[in-house]
């Protein structure tokens, strides 16, 4: 096929207006689109069902779940729920736009276009606003050395630092900008586009089987026209469904396409095409995981690299998403798992409360052996056998009896 278009091309490379004449005459909405050889905007992607359809539900699951601030220090995490970062990324942002739909903003733009911006005002060290900036109103300015990397954002002719705006980008490499869908399959997009056109063609023409015309005399040209005239009647309006062809005249039906008799088949395979560009899946926690997870994760560690004072970052302060309310039916699944690691020693029961951002709790450092109950202290390095209430040091051999019975069993008392 590539071919055969590039000989059209060929033909007709001095007068683009004859590709485009020719392109409105071809059915084939693949071939068609590589004729126009046009790149999709961001609103005709978005007239896509299925297109629209995924980007309105991975933004609206990443815009529900609240953002909080955490504090980690020796082993106790404590959430600091009165912190006013808290309050402008999930409620008021101080914008026009409340948390919500900042964050789905932020995440339409990183999908669609260059990325997701917004600009963080600040009085002092103090953050009082965050503000969706669109992405086609941001311009980029960086240097060129590839190692030590620096740019500028303009918007409105003014300039800012990279560090007073929240940058969501999509395969970015320089961390200025990023590619969006649209830009990356451009060509899948298109076909997808002119087969929906090719569709609203057809309902539009009331499914008129298209054919010719066979005239046993020659027509003079007010005939033609007046039948040119009745003709375009019948295939874009309803005023007029039916046409009297005078004496001579027959209407030959042309055979159906290949596009017409696989269109059904084609915007199924189109549909899947696009569920596959964002990593749809029928089960809703795989979406989750490959779909929507690394969306987040990008997201916590932006906030946490521009929102947070260098103090903080040392303080090990630290912003996350919370999954929880979106996850909730998978609980049972999650503590599954926590229990296996814990029965088969491969984790201890504080390491699983850190991964839940629960406090630690002295005493439950310990990791299970097996043996039917001998815990193991991973601090002490000692073994303990709650049955026999006895503690076992692996560099002594020697045992000790923590009851501290005498030897009346004659046993012997262990140093």
């Amino acid at each position: 096929m590539l071919k055969f278009v590039n000989r059209i091309k060929g033909i007709f490379n001095k007068d683009t207006t004859n590709m485009e004449d020719i392109a409105k005459e071809v059915d084939d909405p693949i071939l068609r689109a590589l004729l126009l050889n046009k790149t999709i905007t961001r609103d005709e992607a978005m007239t896509l069902p299925a297109f629209s359809s995924d980007v309105d539900f991975i933004s609206s699951i990443i815009a529900s779940m609240p953002i909080k601030l955490y504090k980690r220090n020796k082993g106790e995490v404590s959430e600091l729920e009165d912190d006013p970062r808290v309050k402008l990324l999930n409620n008021d942002t101080g914008d026009t736009l409340n948390g919500y739909q900042l964050k789905k903003a932020i995440v339409e733009d990183y999908l669609l276009g260059k990325g997701g911006y917004a600009f963080i005002r600040r009085v002092r060290n103090k953050v009082v606003g965050i503000h969706y900036v669109r992405d086609i109103d941001i311009q980029i300015f960086k240097n060129q050395d590839p190692i030590y990397k620096y740019f500028v954002i303009q918007v409105n002719g003014k300039k800012y630092k990279n560090y007073e705006f929240i940058k969501l980008l999509r395969n970015t490499k320089d961390g200025a900008k990023g590619v969006g869908v649209v830009t990356q399959l451009s060509k899948v997009l298109e076909t997808a586009y002119q087969t929906l056109i090719y569709q609203l063609f057809v309902v539009k023409s009331g499914g008129n089987k298209k054919g010719f015309l066979q005239s046993s005399k020659k027509l003079g040209k007010e005939e033609i026209d007046a039948l040119k005239k009745a003709w375009n009647k019948l295939y874009r309006t309803n005023e007029q469904n039916i046409i009297v062809l005078n004496d001579g005249l027959k209407f030959q039906e042309s055979s159906n396409t290949s596009v017409e008799m696989q269109l059904n088949e084609n915007s199924k395979t189109l549909a899947m095409d696009i569920h596959d560009i964002f990593h749809i899946k029928s089960d809703f926690y795989e979406t989750f995981k490959i779909a929507i997870y690394p969306i987040i994760k990008n997201f916590q560690d932006e906030l946490n690299s521009v929102l947070l004072l260098e103090n903080e970052k040392e303080k090990n302060y630290f912003f996350e998403f919370d999954v929880k309310e979106i996850v909730r039916a998978n609980l049972k699944e999650r503590y599954e798992a926590y229990s296996s690691a814990i029965t088969k020693g491969w984790k201890t029961i504080n390491e699983v409360r850190n991964e839940e951002n629960l406090n630690h709790i002295e005493g439950l450092d310990v990791v299970n052996v097996g043996l039917g109950a001998v815990l193991y202290d991973i601090k002490t390095q000692k073994y303990y056998t709650p049955n026999t209430n006895k503690t076992n040091n692996p560099n002594n051999s020697k045992t000790k009896d923590d009851s501290n019975l005498n030897d009346s069993e004659g046993g012997e008392k262990s140093e």
